[in-house]
């Protein structure tokens, strides 16, 4: 089994003194335990409801698997 970290570039993010948007990744979830990166994905999305509550683009996100 593998360990996966999720990331997207949708969303927006501010730096602290809001001033400023700023361009980044969003981290969406790290997924222990899975077989590949589609599995982590479903499990990601089975654990954590708001990701499609949000509208986020299951086709945008990013998997890395952590070693």
């Amino acid at each position: 089994m593998k360990k996966y970290i999720i990331l997207t570039p949708e969303g927006e993010t501010f730096a602290p003194n809001r001033e400023f948007e700023v361009e980044n990744l969003q981290v969406l979830g790290i997924v222990e335990h899975a077989v590949n990166e589609d599995d982590a994905i479903v499990q990601l999305l089975k654990e954590n409801s708001w990701i499609i509550d949000a509208e986020f683009n299951v086709a945008e996100f990013i998997v890395h698997e952590l070693l």
